[in-house]
This record gives C-alpha cells, sequence and structure tokens, in this order.
C-alpha cells in the first residue's frame, strides 16, 4: 500500500465563475513549498445526564476550511496569488509581450478560486471551492528562498479518488531570489536596511449562516490593512525624523531578472512609529520601525502591485 508524501503533492488552481462552484477545467498546475488548508470539524461533547457516568456520543460541529499556503515569488504563478489578493489587474502591451499586470489595492470585489490538492498514490484529491485570499505576506532578507505565504479562506472541501481538475496547464518556473531585490524610499534607494517584512490583509468576513451541509455563504472583504517590519542598522536620522515629523513616505520594493521579468511593490503613503532606539551591547545598533500604510489622497489607493512577463492575461 503507498503512503503519501510531500515529494508527490500536486497543487491545481482555477478561478470560478459561481463562488462555491469549481469550475470543470481551465485548471493550472501551481508550484508551492507547503501547506496547512484543510477541512476540520470539531465534535461536541454530550451534556446529558441520566445514562450514567459514560458519556453519550458526540454531536458534529460547525465544518470550517481555511489555511496558508506558503508559495515561491516568482514572474508567472505569483500573478494568480496577486489577482486573489486584489482582483483582476490591468493589463497593457502587445504580443508576443512582455506584459505589464497593474493590481491595485482597495478594490470592492474579490474572485474566489477552486483549488485542488492531490496525492496520488493513496488516491486523495481534495477540492476546495470557494478559496478566497484574507491575506498575502512575504518577507525581503539578504539570503534564503523567496517565499510568500497567502492565508485563504474556503466554503468547503470535497474528496474524490480520481482528480476533478482534468488535465491543469504548466507554467514556466522563473522564481525571483533575495539577491534580486531592491527597496527604495522616495525614488531612492534605502540604506542600512536588514529585513523588510510586508503584510496585506483584506479581513475576511466570513458568512456564517445556518445550512444543511454546514458551509458558509461567502467571505467578504472588510477594510484592508497594508502593515509590515523594516529592521535598519541605525547610521542616520532620516527615517526617524519621518517618524517624528509624522509625514508619509513612499515605499517601493521590488526584483528585478536578467530576463526582463520584474514584480514591483509600491506602497504610497507609508507612516513610521517613533522607535525606541536601544543599546544592547558593543554591536552594531539597530532599529526597528513597525510601519502602516493608508490611501494616498492623490491616487486613491494605498498601493499598487506590477508585474511584467510574458503571460498575456491572468
Amino acid at each position: 500500500m503507498a503512503r503519501a508524501q510531500g515529494a508527490r503533492a500536486l497543487m491545481a488552481l482555477a478561478f470560478e465563475t459561481t463562488y462555491g462552484t469549481p469550475p470543470a477545467s481551465g485548471y493550472t498546475r501551481m508550484p508551492f513549498a507547503s501547506t496547512t488548508l484543510g477541512a476540520e470539524q470539531p465534535l461536541l461533547n454530550s451534556e446529558l445526564l441520566g445514562y450514567g457516568r459514560d458519556p453519550l456520543a458526540p454531536i458534529k460541529d460547525a465544518l470550517t476550511a481555511d489555511g496558508d499556503m506558503v508559495v515561491p515569488i516568482d514572474a508567472n504563478a505569483f500573478g494568480f496569488w496577486l489577482k486573489g489578493a486584489f482582483g483582476a489587474p490591468t493589463t497593457t502591451g502587445t504580443a508576443p509581450g512582455p506584459y505589464s499586470h497593474e493590481f491595485r489595492s482597495g478594490g470592492w470585489v474579490l474572485p474566489s478560486m477552486a483549488i485542488e490538492v492531490a496525492m496520488p498514490e493513496v488516491p486523495r484529491f481534495a477540492m476546495y471551492a470557494g478559496c478566497v485570499v484574507d491575506q498575502l505576506s512575504f518577507q525581503m532578507q539578504r539570503a534564503g528562498l523567496l517565499t510568500a505565504t497567502a492565508r485563504l479562506v474556503a466554503q468547503g472541501e470535497a474528496l474524490a479518488a480520481t482528480t476533478g481538475a482534468a488535465t491543469p496547464a504548466a507554467l514556466d518556473l522563473l522564481r525571483f531570489g533575495h539577491f534580486n531585490g531592491m527597496v527604495t524610499r522616495n525614488g531612492t534607494a534605502l540604506g542600512n536596511l536588514v529585513t523588510a517584512e510586508v503584510t496585506y490583509a483584506n479581513n475576511l468576513d466570513r458568512i456564517e449562516t445556518i445550512r444543511a451541509d454546514g458551509r458558509i455563504d461567502g467571505a467578504d472583504p472588510g477594510m484592508a490593512a497594508l502593515t509590515g517590519r523594516m529592521e535598519v542598522r541605525f547610521a542616520d536620522q532620516v527615517l526617524a525624523n519621518q517618524a517624528i515629523a509624522g509625514d508619509a513616505c513612499e515605499i517601493e520594493l521590488g526584483w528585478t531578472l536578467p530576463s526582463g521579468e520584474s514584480l514591483t511593490f509600491t506602497i504610497h503613503a507609508v507612516y513610521l512609529p517613533r522607535p525606541r532606539i536601544e543599546v544592547p551591547g558593543p554591536q552594531g545598533i539597530q532599529a526597528t520601525f513597525d510601519w502602516q500604510a493608508a490611501v494616498d489622497p492623490v491616487l486613491g489607493r494605498m498601493c499598487t502591485v506590477t508585474l511584467v512577463n510574458e503571460r498575456e492575461t491572468y
């Protein structure tokens, strides 16, 4: 009997036309590093008396389907997660490319996805319908693997012994690395930066209505939030002075491949808190800024993500 192994796991993704209804075709094979996406249904202990010391059988509680997906930040597949987090992009360019896909924060409608996680050796094919991106986060640093974490809220899970994703389309993996990265502040390279963290949250509101199947009716986006952290070697007062003054700045984080593909996160209005500057010992002194972003009054949005690649559409 075959045993399930993560090395043999597969994932396919397609956007739904109707929330909670997986399409019959149009799936794409997606790269991923790990996932906690799944459904669980706890048991409620019986509270009834009069049947002795041994309890009666438990009762099933509500069904919950959600989890995290750790994915590579690359020039092709990552566009699907950006579409899930921000909505459909505005695409410009002509054949044969390159094409520029611009994703904007603040959209009122988010697309839902059908995601199949397959363990073919069992076989177990789990289809998660109505997947909506609740949060997308990543970290920039000097070395290591560049990944992002997508937090998903799904409507439910359907298990089968055969795939429901037909034959998914393949993608060329063009992965960005930390060494391809750059960070600028108001158009000027931000020096002495050690690490940078970014989290975009849709703050989904689960519509938990009474249904016979125990699933939710949807996941509506709430107030968006864009937060993060910058850890810098304390070499000047530029960021500290901005924090004291309460001014906003524009932060741009991005990666570019030698072949021309690029990904840029532009956060238009970043506000910095006044940090505590400590001297922990003889080593170099660092300052940490837990920043927040807000809507830019001129552009009317909080951030813009631009992905340049050879794909015509998402």
